[in-house]
C-alpha cells in the first residue's frame, strides 16, 4: 500500500499535446519508468465530456515485480504488494498551455467501479487496477469524475530514484525532524537536496504527523514543483536544443508509445519550459468522511460531493481551481482537529473569549506570575502532538513547549508580545489538500516548510 509505481493509457487526444508534461509529472511526482500503453483503452461505458485541455491520469502501483532484492533493500520498499494503485493524480494541462492543474485522488476513495467482468459494485478506487488493470482504473476515474482521461501513466520505484539522481536530486524541506520506520525516512530540520533513494522515502512516508495520505500527497506535490522549477531555472527546457538533451536524458528511464518520438518530446518540452510555478496549481479531492466503514473494504473515504464536483467542473471547463469558492468555501484557517475536542487553560480574559468563540473548551485561569518575554507560550503533553497544530493555527507565532506528563489540558500563557487569535474552521480536507499555487509549495523565504 505504500508504493510509488505508476501506469498510463492513451485515449482520444494526441500524445503530441501532453507527452513531456505527462512524462515529467509521472517521473518526478511519483516516480520512475513511464510509458503510455501502445493500445487505446476500451470505449467508456459511461458519459464523459471532452472539455478543453488535456487530462492525464497518473497512478503509482503497489507492486515489486522485477525489482531486485538489492534494490528493495536499498530503496526500503519491502512488504507485501497489493497489485493496486497507491498513487493517483489527475493532471490537467490547459488548452492554451499556460496552466497545469494537478488533483490527487486518495487511494481509499470509495467509488463505483466502471463496468468489468464482475457484478456491478463499489470499492476503494485503488482496487480497480487489481480487478481490471490500467484500463479499468482509468475508466473508473472517468466514471467517478465525469472527465475524459486522455492518457494514463505508469512508473516504478527504481525508475523514480534513478530519474531523480539523473536530474541532480530533489530539494525537500521540513520544519521539524521527520522519522518513518515504514518508508525508512530520516530527515533533519531544514532545506536540503537529497538523492533518489531518500526522495522516494520522503514521498512514501505515511507515519508522520499528521498521519495518512493527505500529507504524503502534499509532499509528492512539493517534490514535483521543485524539480519542474529547477529544470526551468537551469534552462533544461528553454529551447529545442536543451529540451532535446533533457528528453534524451529522461529516455534512459522513460519509454513512450510508438506515436511519440524525441521530436515530439523536444517541442513539448519547450512548451513546458514556459510554465512558471505560479501557473501551476495543486489540490487533493475534497473529503467529507475520513472513516466510512464498508464490509469487505474496511475504512474508506467519501468525497464531498458538491466540492469534488466543483473540482471536476473546473477542469472540464479549463478554469483554475485556486480561488474557486465552491471548492474552498471558507477563507478561515483550516485545522485538522475539531477545536471542541481541545481543552485549554488561558491566563488572559480577551484571548480566552476569542479562543472560546473559535470552539475551544476554555477555562480562564488568571495569571499570577509576570508575563514571559516574547510570544505566547503553549505548554502541552507530547502525547497530544496531533492536536497542538490546531491550537497553534489559532495563535500564530506562539511558541510550543512540550512537557511530558503535562496532561490532556493545554496551557496558554501570554508573553510580552501581543497575542493574535485568528478564526479557524474544522476542515481536515483543506489542511493539506486545499488548492494552492505551485509557487506557494516551494521551499524558501515566505513559504513555511511543512512538517508532514
Amino acid at each position: 500500500m505504500e508504493s510509488t509505481d505508476v501506469v498510463v493509457v492513451a485515449r482520444g487526444a494526441s500524445m503530441r499535446h501532453f507527452a513531456v508534461t505527462a512524462v515529467l509529472v509521472t517521473a518526478l511526482a511519483s516516480g520512475g519508468s513511464i510509458w503510455p500503453l501502445a493500445q487505446p483503452a476500451a470505449k467508456p461505458d459511461h458519459e464523459t465530456e471532452a472539455g478543453k485541455g488535456t487530462n492525464v491520469l497518473v497512478v503509482g502501483l503497489d507492486r515489486r515485480t522485477g525489482i531486485s532484492k538489492a534494490d528493495i533493500k536499498r530503496l526500503h520498499v519491502g512488504g507485501r504488494e497489493c497489485n493496486c494503485t497507491d498513487v493517483m493524480m489527475v493532471v490537467h494541462l490547459a488548452d492554451d498551455g499556460r496552466r497545469m492543474s494537478v488533483v490527487s485522488v486518495p487511494r481509499d476513495s470509495y467509488v463505483e467501479f466502471a463496468a468489468h467482468d464482475h457484478p456491478k459494485h463499489s470499492g476503494k478506487i485503488n482496487g480497480a487496477f487489481k480487478h481490471g488493470g490500467g484500463d479499468l482504473a482509468a475508466r473508473t476515474v472517468e466514471k467517478a469524475t465525469g472527465l475524459r482521461i486522455d492518457h494514463y501513466l505508469e512508473t516504478d520505484f527504481t525508475g523514480f530514484a534513478d530519474t531523480v539522481d539523473r536530474l541532480g536530486g530533489a530539494k525537500v524541506c521540513t520544519d521539524k525532524p521527520l522519522r518513518d520506520l515504514s518508508s525508512g525516512l530520516k530527515l533533519a530540520t531544514g532545506t536540503r537536496t537529497v538523492n533518489g533513494s531518500r526522495t522516494l522515502r520522503y514521498v512514501r512516508a505515511r507515519h508522520v504527523s499528521p498521519p495518512g495520505d493527505l500529507g504524503r500527497v502534499r509532499r509528492q506535490q512539493r517534490v514535483l514543483i521543485e524539480m519542474l522549477s529547477r529544470l526551468k531555472t537551469e534552462g533544461a527546457l528553454g529551447n529545442p536544443a536543451t529540451a532535446l538533451n533533457t528528453a534524451l536524458e529522461l529516455s534512459k528511464s522513460v519509454r513512450t508509445d510508438r506515436h511519440t518520438g524525441l521530436a515530439d518530446l523536444m517541442r513539448l518540452g519547450v512548451k513546458l519550459g514556459r510554465l512558471t510555478a505560479d501557473r501551476t496549481e495543486f489540490a487533493t479531492v475534497p473529503i467529507s468522511e475520513f472513516d466510512h466503514r464498508v464490509p469487505e473494504w474496511g475504512s474508506t473515504l467519501l468525497w464531498d460531493k458538491q466540492r469534488s464536483d466543483a473540482v471536476w467542473d473546473a477542469l472540464r471547463e479549463d478554469r483554475p481551481i485556486v480561488g474557486d469558492s465552491r471548492i474552498r468555501p471558507s477563507k478561515d484557517t483550516p485545522v485538522e482537529m475539531d477545536p471542541a475536542t481541545i481543552s485549554l487553560r488561558v491566563d488572559d480574559a480577551a484571548v480566552a473569549d476569542a479562543l472560546r468563540a473559535n470552539g475551544f473548551v476554555v477555562d480562564r485561569t488568571p495569571g499570577k506570575a509576570p508575563r514571559p518575554k516574547g510570544p505566547t507560550v503553549i505548554t502541552y503533553d507530547p502525547f497530544w502532538e496531533r492536536y497542538v497544530s490546531t491550537l497553534a493555527a489559532a495563535l500564530p507565532g506562539a511558541r510550543l513547549r512540550p512537557v511530558p506528563g503535562h496532561g490532556q489540558v493545554f496551557d496558554v500563557r501570554l508573553g510580552s508580545v501581543a497575542a493574535k487569535v485568528v478564526k479557524v474552521v474544522h476542515d481536515r480536507s483543506m489542511v493539506e489538500g486545499a488548492p494552492v499555487a505551485g509557487d506557494r509549495l516551494r521551499c524558501g523565504p515566505g513559504n513555511k516548510p511543512q512538517s508532514s
